[in-house]
This record gives C-alpha cells, structure tokens and sequence, in this order.
C-alpha cells in the first residue's frame, strides 16, 4: 500500500477531531440556553455512564488496532486476517456490552431512564466503530469527510428539533444516532481495502491478551475523564455536572487537535519502527514536540485571556462559574500534548505498553484520591484540580520511562521561549477591555494570536530548521 502524505494526514486527523468535536461547541450557546443547566447536566450524567459501556466493548482497540494494521498494511491478505481477529473480539464484547447497559437501566437508572436508554444507541455505535482501520492504513481523508457530513446534518437536525428544556430526549437521540450513522458508513467502503472472510478462533484468541493489556490504561484514562462527571452527579448534583462539561468543551478541542496528531504519528512511526528508520524517527519526535507544544502553549494561554469573558457569552448566564473551572484545567492542556508524544511516538510503537498502562493507572489513583477529597467541598472546580494534578502526574511518569529513548531537556530548552510568549500573551489579552463582551473576546482573539504567531512562529522555524540542518 503506498505510503501517504505525512502533513496531509495530520491536517485531515486534526479536522476530523476537531468535527467530532464541533458539533459540542457549535450547539452549545444554543443548547444550553433551551436545556438549561439541568438539562445539559442529565446528558453530561448518562453520557459519562454509557461511555463506560463502550469502553468496555471495545477494549483497547483504538491503538491496538491502529499499531497492528500499521504493520500488516502493505499485504492486503495479512492485513484482512489481523482485521477480523481484533473485530471479532470487539464485536463479542460489543455485544455483551449492550445487553449488561440495557439490564442497567432497565434496573438501575431509575432517574432520568429514557434519556439512559437512548444512549444505547451510542454504545452501538463502539460495537461498530472500525476507525482504528483506516486510520492504521492511514486513509484520513476517508475519515473526515465521512464525519463531515454526518457532522453537518447532526447539527442542522439539534437546531431544528431541540425547541424546550422537555427536549433533552431529542438531543440525546439525534447525539448518539449521529455517532452510530457514521460508523456505519465505515462498513461500506471497507470492501476496497480488505477481504471478507471467516476467522478462526486462534487468530481471535491471540488479540485478547494484547487488547486487555491495553485497555488497563483505557480504563484509567477514563477514569479522570469521566469518572469525575459521574461523582460530580453522585455526591453533588447535576448543575455541577454541567458547570463541569461546559468548560471540559473547551479543553477538549485544543486536546483534540494535539490527539489527531498523535493518531497519524502512530501510525507512522509504529511502521517506520517496523522498517528500522532510526533516523527518521528521532526526527520526527523532535518535531513533533516542537510542533505540539507550539500549539498546546498558543491554545491554552489563549483561552486563558478569553476564558473569563467568553463563557458567560458563549454559554449563559447559568454557566459564569464555568470560568474558574476553566482556568484551573487550561494547564492540563500542556502536560495532556506533552504526553501525548511520548505515547505515540515511543511507548505504544515500541510496545512497551507495560510502562504506558503503570503511568495512566496511577493517574486514576491520584485522581479519585484528589476527588474525593475536594469535589464534596469545592464541587466542579475541586474536579478541576484532581483533573490537572492528574495529567501532570501521568505526563511525569510516562517521560521518566522514556528519558533514555527521548531528549526531554532539549525539548525544554527549546520550549521555554515559548512558553514565555505564551504568558505575556494572556497578561496583553487580560487588558483589553471594550463595552461590549463580543468585541472584547474578538479584540483578544486577534491582538494575542497576532502577537503570539509574530512572536513565536520564528523561533519555531528556526529551530526546526536547525534540526533539518
């Protein structure tokens, strides 16, 4: 199979994460005004729980998947054999994934059970989200265009149906059809790159212990992602949930951008390994971080000059103490980018999944530990805080395991002028001030990218070319 344009795939990875993200963002003025604070909280609740559904259906299969396929990829026979393996196992645990959810509301979600059983739409949608493939294959444009459309049409049918706060029903139905539609279409293209055939046992056995090994950190990861939505719910209640997510939305989309590069990278890298480009790769990784922490520093400061103006705007009135919510998660940012290289680019290709999965389960540790000790008396800023310890925490570790493969204080050296910008550009973006909240998130926007671009696009430049050099 012929080898792909490196920054193509990035900016189609970038897009697509950013589509999956949109539709959040794009709605979220709108929504969050006709559902409310309540309505936004029962979502954010029932999500969360299913997301756990869906784990669970499918393991560790996003980079498992993605790292296998990226092997076999240039023999379509091999490739359809390690293809069917893995999907078999996570069709099984699809399967019993959804039924162990429906006996869960059918049982156990006595508040709000329509809304809980509608997510089982989006359970579905793991059971069939095949993804993983075409990005081990690295066909991304295949992805985002697929998500494109299906990202519009969503958006468009929220707009149309969601008119009251009794239509929060509607909104969870129109979500999780939307995610289950896409992945559907994944299965009609797939005839091009693979064979239809049966799979035996053994070659499905021997993907279970590999994917289990990887869905350890799954699990953790999730943890600190989701769990503190659920015990947000569980020992406050759901305004707080929604106080939370709010301003997660916003985190999500700079980390977004940083995991579509990752995804590509992965894939990379894991078939550059594969073919012994030693070179290549130590190339690569010093770009990358380069790159990401360029965007990682930009986006988090950036927000952190907008943040205090912009929610109360974007999202209500209802939603003015997401603000410090944000400005507690903006560092998380950073170490989540940070990390992000040092998985993709090291751990998961070399497969040292051992030191991927210790680094992510003490996260989880650190992260129930810390909320259980704040969120009963600081609510969804003391999530916050567990939140950003955590990816600290994680970032720490997984660089400590990778010290000898990567050159961490270099990478600092070069990051820190950087980062320096960074700060000044929010402490400039903080005093500019207008009568209207509009103009002044706009003024901000455009006074502390242009600074920040003018600032620190040449030092990247001239350290990238350095290294090329």
């Amino acid at each position: 199979m012929k080898k792909s344009n490196l920054k193509i795939n990035i900016l189609y990875s970038i897009f697509y994460q950013i589509l999956i993200l949109i539709v959040p963002l794009v709605t979220a003025p709108y929504v969050s005004r006709v559902l409310g604070s309540s309505g936004m909280g029962i979502y954010g609740y029932t999500y969360s729980v299913s997301m756990y559904f869906v784990l669970f259906s499918m393991l560790g299969v996003l980079n498992y998947g993605n790292r296998e396929i990226s092997q076999v990829r240039e023999h379509k026979e091999q490739a359809s054999k390690t293809f069917w393996g893995i999907y078999s196992v996570q069709l099984f645990m699809g399967i019993t994934m959804t039924v162990l959810y429906l006996i869960y509301v059918l049982l156990l979600s006595k508040d709000n059970q329509l809304v809980a059983a509608l997510q089982v739409f989006y359970i579905l949608s793991g059971v069939l989200d095949i993804s993983w493939f075409y990005f081990g294959i690295e066909r991304f444009r295949l992805t985002t265009t697929v998500s494109a459309i299906n990202k519009l049409i969503t958006t468009a049918l929220v707009f149309l149906f969601v008119q009251s706060r009794e239509d929060v029903y509607i909104y969870t139905l129109i979500i999780a059809i939307g995610y289950l539609s896409n992945n559907i279409i994944y299965w009609f293209m797939l005839r091009k790159y693979i064979l239809f055939r049966p799979v035996s046992y053994q070659e499905s056995k021997k993907h279970i212990r590999p994917l289990l090994v990887l869905f350890m950190p799954v699990i953790a990861v999730s943890v600190y992602k989701y769990m503190s939505k659920v015990m947000l719910g569980l020992m406050v209640d759901i305004n707080e949930v929604a106080i939370f997510e709010a301003a997660e939305k916003f985190i999500n989309l700079p980390i977004g951008v940083i995991a579509a590069i990752g995804t590509v990278m992965l894939s990379r890298i894991t078939n550059m390994m594969a073919h012994a480009e030693k070179d290549d790769i130590r190339y690569y990784n010093y770009v990358s971080m380069l790159v990401v922490m360029f965007l990682s520093i930009g986006m988090s400061f950036g927000l952190g000059g907008i943040g205090q103006v912009f929610i109360p705007f974007f999202y209500g009135s209802d939603f003015v103490q997401s603000t410090n919510v944000l400005l507690v998660l903006l560092p998380s940012i950073m170490f989540v980018s940070w990390a992000n290289v040092v998985r993709t680019q090291y751990l998961l290709p070399s497969k040292n999944d051992k030191f991927y999965c210790l680094s992510v389960s003490l996260g989880a540790v650190v992260n129930l530990i810390i909320n259980l000790l704040l969120i009963p008396q600081y609510g969804a800023v003391g999530a916050a805080v567990a939140t950003t310890i955590t990816e600290f925490s994680v970032c720490l570790l997984q660089s400590y395991f990778s010290r000898k493969q990567m050159a961490f204080g270099n990478y600092l050296a070069n990051i820190l002028p950087i980062f320096c910008i960074g700060i000044l550009m929010t402490v400039g973006m903080q005093w500019l001030t207008l009568n209207s909240e509009l103009h002044t998130v706009f003024i901000r926007i455009a006074v502390g990218g242009l600074f920040y671009l003018v600032l620190s696009l040449p030092i990247l430049y001239k350290k990238i070319k350095k290294e090329v050099s």
